[in-house]
Parts: structure tokens; C-alpha cells; sequence
């Protein structure tokens, strides 16, 4: 299926590992013109190495970019928008991305846990929303893509902060919807549940066993690989899904059981 990317500038922050670098790389195999971001500069480069084979470009140069970015910081994010447009193209795929906040029960955490929270995963994708939204409004397309978590519409006991800043994106994105559609311009909330990732790996003193351990829980019998949800993305970001906006799509293998 062709997705209709092919030249597209993509912006994907939070791609270092996981599901942002598996999201980059499968736009990437697309041909679209793809640019990361994160905070460690050794991964970035690596990543950007990844992302590059994933396109069939062993050299990056001119087809992929990275930069670090801390997306909390909203001067970088401006600059690294404008460098992108500069040395890319004007963007029209947007995938924020921003990693989680700790994990632990709702009382285990004091005030400024909840105000980085808030920082991290709501306001962070906000301000990076709104400072590429002009160009894509302009260009009279584009497609924003907003990774959150399952969280949203399943809270987890052991995800406090996540379960309890997380929803407002949803609230953010459908209410730019009706301002952003007459522009061909869509945005989505994507909620993945539980991947194989190096941030879920961590969490476990027994990676194998705590993995295991989650895997029997889900209806579909295993844990998502990141290319299960790159995927969706990709399909999301394409001309094919014009039609789809202000949606919530939980990529979980059917682990979130109610509406």
C-alpha cells in the first residue's frame, strides 16, 4: 500500500529508542525526509544511523536529520522547526513524542512530581504543537500525531502520574480539531500499551520474568513490538487517513477491555 509520504518532511522528538526511533524509521522506509530529536547526543547519532538504513540511504546526508532537543525547552523547539524547514523542507508529518514520567502509585509522589508531569507530558507536546502548526496550516496539509498511553483511557495503580496528566491531550486535541480541519490538517492521539521497549525493560530487577509476567495479561498473548505501533503511525500519517481526526487509537492488544 502506498501511503502517499514519499518527500513528506517528518518531525518525530523522542526518537532516540523505543517507539519514536521505530516511528522515524518506519517513516523513513516511506521516503519521507525525516528529522529527530532527543538528549543524548551518542544516540542520536545512532539512531539517525538507523533511520537512515531504514530508508535504504546508507549516508544521511540531506535525507535525514538529528538534533538535540529537549522538548520541555521551547526556544530549541522553535529553532529546531525553522532548521528543519531550512535544511529539509516546511514539515507536514508531526509525531510528538516525550517519554513517561515515573512510575508508583498516586501518593508516592509530591507536588513538583505533578508539575514536571504536566511539563513533560502534556505541556511539552503542546508548545511543540504550537509551534510548527502555522507552517502546516499554511502548507495546507499535515498530520499530527500525539503518543501518549494507554493510561488514557485505562489508568494503571502503578502509573499515577501518567494515569493523572496524560487525558488532557486528549482534551487538547479534539478541540483543535474543528480550528485545524478546513487547513487539511489532522491530529491524533496515539495510546500505546505494553511494548518491548528499553523504558519497560528497565522497570523490571527480572526483565524476562516481569515482561513474561505483563505478556500473560494481554488478550493477544504477547507484548507489542515497537513496529506494531510504527506501523499505525505510519498509516495515520499518510494521505490515506485524511479522514481520520480528533481520535484516541490504542495500539494494546486489546488489553484496555472498556470504551
Amino acid at each position: 500500500m502506498d501511503l502517499g509520504i514519499a518527500g513528506r518532511v517528518a518531525l518525530v522528538s523522542g526518537a532516540t529508542s523505543g517507539l519514536g526511533l521505530a516511528v522515524a524509521t518506519a517513516l523513513a522506509a516511506e521516503g519521507a525526509r525525516v528529522a529527530i530529536s532527543g538528549r543524548d547526543e551518542q544516540r542520536l547519532a545512532a539512531a539517525a544511523d538507523r533511520v537512515a538504513a531504514a530508508a535504504g540511504r546508507p549516508d544521511p546526508s540531506g535525507r535525514v536529520r538529528a538534533d538535540r532537543v529537549d522538548l520541555r525547552d521551547q526556544d530549541a523547539v522553535q529553532g529546531w522547526i525553522d532548521a528543519v524547514a531550512t535544511d529539509l523542507g516546511e514539515p507536514g508529518i508531526v509525531v510528538s513524542n516525550a517519554g513517561g514520567p515515573p512510575a508508583g502509585p498516586v501518593t508516592a509522589f509530591g507536588l513538583d512530581a505533578y508539575r514536571d508531569a504536566v511539563e513533560l507530558c502534556l505541556l511539552a507536546h503542546i508548545g511543540f504543537v504550537q509551534a510548527v502548526l502555522p507552517r502546516l496550516r499554511a502548507a495546507g496539509w499535515g498530520r499530527i500525531l500525539l503518543v501518549a498511553s494507554e493510561t488514557i483511557r485505562q489508568p494503571r495503580p502503578q502509573y499515577g502520574l501518567s494515569n493523572t496528566v496524560r487525558p488532557g491531550l486528549v482534551g487538547y486535541a479534539k478541540s483543535l480539531v474543528p480550528e485545524i480541519g478546513p487547513d487539511g490538517v489532522t491530529i491524533n492521539v496515539l495510546a500505546p500499551g505494553y511494548h518491548r521497549t528499553p523504558a519497560l525493560t528497565r522497570q523490571f530487577t527480572d526483565p524476562e520474568a516481569g515482561l513474561a509476567r505483563i505478556a500473560a495479561g494481554i488478550p493477544v498473548g504477547r507484548l507489542g513490538d515497537p513496529d506494531d505501533f510504527a506501523a499505525t503511525a505510519a498509516f495515520l500519517a499518510s494521505d490515506r487517513a485524511g479522514f481520520i481526526t480528533g481520535s484516541t487509537v490504542l495500539v494494546d492488544g486489546g488489553a484496555t477491555q472498556g470504551w
